[in-house]
């Protein structure tokens, strides 16, 4: 890939949808460096001494509501420009969440960007969820609900994903997942 040809792989979609699985493999496979914008989140919650089951919802809309609801993309859009003057041709986000933060990143990247909507029916997306490893983020069923709500009520969650330029459907296996992302690699020309 030519070094002027920098570009910015963006995955959205709601929690346990799928997103994780495709940016660890894209990492892990291609070495591309990934930018969680739920970390981002989380390591705020952690420096403020919060619960991030509890409070992840309540930090994440205080730094919307104090910096800008794309205050995210901005922080991921200055970690992805860092990486590309590191090297990287491609870099890949993970949990883009809203609206205002998609205009930014288009704003900021234009053309470079492609939005990649991961998206599985809702019991599939929470059954996940529910059984995640992850000691940090274990949740209630009715948690996974009210998350899914506050995400798409108050973070926009829904216009990325309808505005998305990929769309993959995890209702089946990790291959069929992966193959449906190598797919969109070959179209994007991201594997010459």
């Amino acid at each position: 890939m030519k070094e002027a040809n920098r570009r910015v792989l963006a995955f959205v979609g709601m929690p346990g949808s799928g997103k994780g699985t495709c940016t660890d493999y894209l990492r892990d496979t291609y070495s591309w460096p990934v930018v969680h914008f739920g970390n981002m989140v989380y390591e705020e919650v952690e420096r403020r001494g919060l619960d991030i089951v509890n409070d992840e919802k309540f930090v994440r809309e205080d730094m919307r509501n104090k910096e800008g609801k794309e205050v995210l993309a901005k922080h991921a859009a200055r970690r992805a420009r860092q990486h590309h003057a590191e090297g990287a041709a491609v870099v890949v986000l993970d949990g883009l969440y809203s609206w205002s933060e998609y205009r930014h990143l288009a704003q900021e990247f234009g053309d470079s960007l492609t939005v990649v909507a991961v998206v599985a029916p809702r019991k599939l997306r929470h059954q996940r969820a529910l059984e995640r490893k992850d000691a940090k983020r274990t949740y209630t069923l009715d948690q996974l609900v009210t998350r899914d709500q506050a995400e798409i009520e108050n973070l926009e969650k829904g216009g990325p994903i309808a505005y998305a330029d990929y769309f993959l459907l995890n209702d089946s296996t990790v291959k069929h997942l992966i193959d449906q992302l190598n797919k969109v690699l070959e179209v994007e020309g991201l594997l010459s």
